[in-house]
This record gives C-alpha cells, structure tokens and sequence, in this order.
C-alpha cells in the first residue's frame, strides 16, 4: 500500500468514526449502511478491477450472507458470531461453486452467467417463503450476543461493524499489494501472456472469486443484523447493478474507490428520497453517475490519486 492509498484509507477511517457523531449525527442505521456497502464494493473491486471479471450476481453471496444469518438466528441459539463465520462459510462455497460454472467464460458470458445464477437464489428466497420469509423477508427481534454478551445499542454496534469492515478492507489492500495481487494485475493487462508463461489462470481467477464472495457474504451478514432484517432486496439483481455503479463511481482497481463511491452513492441515495424530488431518485442518481464517468473516466478516487501523483513528482 503507498502513501497515496494509506493516506486515503485514513481520511475515510476518520470520517467514519465521526460519523454519528456532532456536527455529523448520522443515524447509526444508515452509517451501518454506508460501512456494510463499502466492504461489498470493495469484493466486487478484487474481482472486476484487479482481474477484469465483471460481475452481475454479486449480490448471491451478499444476500446469501445476510439470509443465513438471520435464518440461523431465529431458528437457532448460536452465539452470533459463529453465526456470522457460517454465513461466511456459505458464501465462500457457494461462490466455489458459481467460480467452477463462471470463470471458463469471459466479458458477457461471465456476467451473464453469474446474473443467471444469482437470479436462481433469487427466485428460490421469494418461493420458500418458511424459511425466508417471501417478499416480507425474514425480521429479527435481536441481534444476538457476541461471545455471550449483547448488542442492542446502535451507536456501539456501528463502531464494531467500522472494525470488522476496516479489517476487510485491510486484507482486500494487504491482497493486492501481495505477489498473488501482482498476478492477478498481469492476469486483466494480458491473461494469454501468463498463460505462455505456464500459470494456471482460472485457479487464479477461482481464488479471488471465492475471496470476493467471501468478502461479500460478510459484508451481507454484518449488513442483515445492523438492519434486524434480510429481505429480497438483498438477492435482487438491482443490488447488483448498484455494486457495479459504486464501483465504476469510486474508481476500479484501487480498493478504497469503491468505498467513496459506496458512501456517494448510498448518501445521495438516502438523502434525495428525503427531499421533494424524492420520487425520481433514480433519475437524479442516473444523471449523477453519467455526469461522473464523464468527468472522472478513473473514477472520483481514482482520478484523485493520479493528481496527488502527479504533484509529487513536481
């Protein structure tokens, strides 16, 4: 990580802990929001800004995590954090599994085959309404205990889900930086030049696919409990979509980008369905983001470090 990204990673770090906090007073929910959308932008940035795979399904192992998260909550008495570590579990398995179909396909085979299979999860989460809940999705009274204890207050279960998210975004950075990120960037400029050279791409192109819907599958599950809630909006093709616009808006391949578009996009999100022209929030966030990809083609953070480059060769 250089001293670009480090840099940036701390204003963001400190933003966040004000967050709900005077001047500020974001409700702790939306904060919860804001961090959980951040950590599912930056699994779709190993995947599509460090290999070049875009894809159209992330949101079955972000809605997976956050489904079997408060299935096993409210039909279990598992501390909540073993909770967590199987919705993990099940995202990075099924991710293994959507991986083996996807990644022998490129460009539009690979997104079309990913959206179909999310699709799939999607229609089975609104069919086995026992068990999901249907279109009511599945409410929680609690959100457990943590080692036995519990985390009722919102502020304070916010700052926890800053910590674990941080931690996500440590490793997806500590990732990159990595020689295994190195390969992974040789793979998106010229995979047929790694594979004259003898590396077995697709078990490259498996790995950070299982990583990202890891990753996600977290970020889902700590999303589900903030909220008490998963619902099928968590499964829906439309999330998706939105994950993909974070983070093009942020800036792909550089990990703390989709974070700022995370946070820019659920902000104006929430903020413009406050205001009088609340009923064409998706018209005013579609004029934003053209605007944006013209204006920044690297994305906001991504044109950022490129300047704070520039000036300091100068």
């Amino acid at each position: 990580m250089n001293r670009r990204t480090a840099l940036v990673c701390g204003v963001l770090l400190v933003l966040a802990i004000l967050l709900p906090l005077p001047p500020l007073r974001i409700y702790p929910i939306v904060g919860i929001d804001l961090v959980c959308f951040a950590l599912f932008a930056v699994s779709l940035d190993l995947l599509f800004g460090y290999v070049g795979l875009l894809s159209f399904g992330q949101a079955m192992f972000w809605g997976g995590g956050g489904y079997v998260t408060a299935i096993l909550l409210s039909h279990t008495h598992l501390d909540a954090v073993l909770v967590v570590v199987l919705a993990v579990l099940y995202a990075v398995v099924l991710a293994a599994i959507v991986g083996a179909i996807a990644v022998r396909r490129s460009g539009i085979y690979f997104a079309m085959v990913t959206l179909g299979i999310a699709m799939i999860e999607s229609f089975t989460a609104f069919q086995f309404t026992d068990l999901t809940g249907g279109e009511n999705g599945l409410p929680l009274d609690n959100r457990g205990h943590y080692f036995g204890f519990p985390i009722e207050n919102d502020v304070v279960f916010y700052y926890v889900v800053v910590v674990l998210v941080a931690l996500g975004v440590w490793f997806a950075l500590r990732l990159v930086g990595s020689p295994f990120g190195g390969v992974l960037q040789a793979m998106r400029e010229n995979e047929q030049r790694l594979v004259a050279l003898g590396y077995r791409v697709n078990r490259y192109k498996m790995a950070v696919f299982t990583i990202s819907g890891g990753l996600a599958g977290f970020a889902g599950a700590l999303y589900a409990l903030g909220n008490r809630l998963a619902g099928l909006d968590m499964v829906d093709w439309h999330t998706s979509g939105a994950v993909v616009m974070m983070t093009v808006l942020g800036g792909i391949g550089t990990i703390v980008g989709p974070i700022v578009g995370a946070g820019l996009f659920e902000s104006l999100d929430y903020f413009v369905s406050k205001t009088p022209i609340g009923g064409e929030t998706n018209l005013v966030m579609g004029t934003i983001f053209g605007l944006c990809v013209l204006l920044f083609r690297r994305g906001i953070v991504g044109e950022l470090l490129i300047l704070m480059g520039r000036r300091a060769k100068n």
